[in-house]
C-alpha cells in the first residue's frame, strides 16, 4: 500500500477542536510503510488527554481495513535545539498560579498532577513555592532526594509522581528569606541539576502573585500552558485577573481558569450553602474568554486528603474527587489543543516556505 493512500484514509480523521482533518492540519509528521507494517507519527502533544486517545483511536479504525500492523507514535516539533532546552526530557510544562494565597492553589496542582499520574502519564510535581513549600507535607513525602556522583539529584517517587521541592532542602521550620537574585540561582539550579528523566506532563505549584519566581520560570523554562485557580469571590478575582495579565505579557498559553471552594455541601443535613459565592471563577472565565476547566467545592475531605497524604483525585466514589478529574481531563484537552495548533501553524509556515523556494522545492529537517 503506497503512503499516498495511507494519507487518503487519514484525512477521514477530524481533530473536533481545530476544526479539519488531520492531515489537512499538518498533524501527521510521517507515514512509513514496510514489509506489513505502517509506522505513523502524528503531531500530539498532550498524553493521555481524552481528545487526543480518542483521536488515536480513530486513526487505528480506520487503518484496521489495511491488514497493515499498526505502530504509532506521537512527537511535537520545537523551535529549539536540544542543547538550547532547559528541560529537554519534559513535554509540556503546566505552571498552576493563582493572584493571591488561600484560595487552595497548592490542592488543585497536587490533584492536577496526581490525576494525570493516575491516567498513566509520567508526571513530575515540582513545589516553586520558595517562601511557603508544602507540597511535601500534603503528600506525606519524607523521603529526600538522592544525590548522584555527578552532584545531581534524583527526586522521590508518590504516587506515581517525581517530586521536588524546597521543603527537601531546608531544616524543619527554617523560613526562607531570599531576595530575588537568590530566588533565581536556587530555582535555575533546581530545574537543571535534578534528574527529571522523560516526562508527560511538570506541573509547577507556583506561590501566589506575581513576583520573582513567576518572572525566573517565565524567562528560564518553556511553559507550555497555566492554569489560575481562584475562588468565586470578587476579591480572589480581581487578583486573578493579575495573574492572567502575567501570562499575557510573557506570550504564555493560559489553559483556563478553575474555580475552587465553590459551595460547600453540609455532611448532616446535605444542604448546600455558598460560603465563598458561586459562578464567580465560570463568570470571570467568560468574561476574559478563557476556558473553564470546572469547579470544586468546598470539601472536608479535601483537607483530609492534604492531611493524609493520598490526593481526593485518587478516590474513585468521591463526588469532589470527580470533579478533580474533570479538571485534569479539561487540562489536558487544553494542553493538547495548544499543541496542536501550534504543530499545525508550524506546518503551514513550512509548506509557505517550500513554495517559496527556487523550485518550489526546500530541504526539511526530519520531525521529532
Amino acid at each position: 500500500m503506497e503512503r499516498s493512500e495511507i494519507l487518503d484514509l487519514l484525512s477521514a480523521v477530524e481533530d473536533p477542536d481545530l476544526g479539519d482533518d488531520i492531515v489537512s492540519l499538518g498533524l501527521v509528521n510521517e507515514v512509513t510503510v514496510e514489509e506489513g507494517r505502517v509506522s505513523i507519527d502524528l503531531a500530539l502533544g498532550a498524553p493521555y488527554s481524552p481528545t487526543e486517545t480518542a483521536m488515536a483511536g480513530e486513526v487505528r479504525e480506520v487503518l484496521a481495513e489495511t491488514d497493515l500492523d499498526v505502530e504509532l507514535s506521537a512527537s511535537v516539533a520545537t523551535d529549539l535545539d536540544s542543547d538550547e532546552q532547559v528541560l529537554p526530557g519534559v513535554k509540556n510544562v503546566i505552571a498552576v498560579a493563582s493572584g493571591k494565597g488561600g484560595v487552595g492553589k497548592s490542592t488543585v496542582a497536587v490533584n492536577l498532577a496526581a490525576g494525570l499520574a493516575d491516567m498513566g502519564a509520567r508526571v513530575g510535581l515540582f513545589d516553586a513555592d520558595v517562601y511557603g513549600p508544602n507540597v511535601p507535607r500534603m503528600l506525606e513525602a519524607d523521603e529526600a532526594p538522592q544525590a548522584t556522583e555527578h552532584e545531581t539529584l534524583v527526586p522521590p517517587v508518590k504516587h506515581g509522581m517525581k517530586l521536588m521541592s524546597m521543603d527537601f532542602l531546608l531544616g524543619e521550620d527554617d523560613p526562607v528569606i531570599w531576595r530575588g537574585p537568590m530566588v533565581h540561582k536556587v530555582l535555575t539550579q533546581l530545574w537543571e541539576d535534578v534528574e527529571w528523566g522523560a516526562l508527560d506532563y511538570m506541573i509547577v505549584d507556583l506561590p501566589p502573585g506575581t513576583g520573582d519566581t513567576q518572572l525566573t520560570m517565565l524567562q528560564s523554562v518553556p511553559v507550555s500552558g497555566a492554569v489560575i485557580v481562584t475562588t468565586p469571590q470578587e476579591v480572589a478575582l480581581d487578583d486573578a485577573n493579575k495573574g492572567l495579565r502575567m501570562f499575557g505579557k510573557h506570550e504564555t498559553n493560559v489553559l483556563g481558569i478553575v474555580e475552587n471552594m465553590s459551595g460547600f455541601v453540609c455532611p448532616d443535613c446535605g444542604s448546600e450553602h455558598d460560603i465563598f459565592g458561586r459562578g464567580g471563577g465560570e463568570a470571570f472565565a467568560e468574561e476574559v474568554r478563557m476556558p473553564f476547566l470546572g469547579r470544586i467545592p468546598l470539601d472536608p475531605s479535601v483537607r483530609e486528603g492534604g492531611d493524609t497524604g493520598k490526593p481526593l483525585v485518587l478516590e474513585e466514589d468521591s463526588e469532589t474527587g470527580e470533579a478533580f478529574r474533570r479538571v485534569t481531563r479539561q487540562t489536558a484537552n487544553m494542553q493538547g489543543i495548544v499543541r496542536r495548533r501550534e504543530a499545525s501553524t508550524r506546518s503551514e509556515r513550512a509548506t509557505a516556505a517550500d513554495q517559496e523556494s527556487p523550485g518550489g522545492q526546500s530541504p526539511k529537517s526530519s520531525p521529532e
